[in-house]
């Protein structure tokens, strides 16, 4: 497993945006508003793992 020092294990929104190089609005558009991108809830926010978002993007790619 790849490890990213620079990051926390749980990602927030801009986080997870900064890790994939876009911008956070279009990570809301593109990838947040997907269903299959598994996510955790802490109360109402949303967390994402490296991992989650890794496979996200190469199941998702054309």
């Amino acid at each position: 497993m790849e490890h990213h020092n620079n990051f926390p294990f749980l990602l927030t929104r801009e986080q997870a945006s900064k890790f994939l190089g876009i911008d956070p609005k279009s990570f809301d558009k593109f990838i947040r508003a997907n269903d299959n991108l598994e996510r955790f809830m802490i109360g109402k926010q949303e967390r994402y793992t490296i991992e989650s978002l890794s496979h996200f993007i190469k199941a998702n790619s054309i």
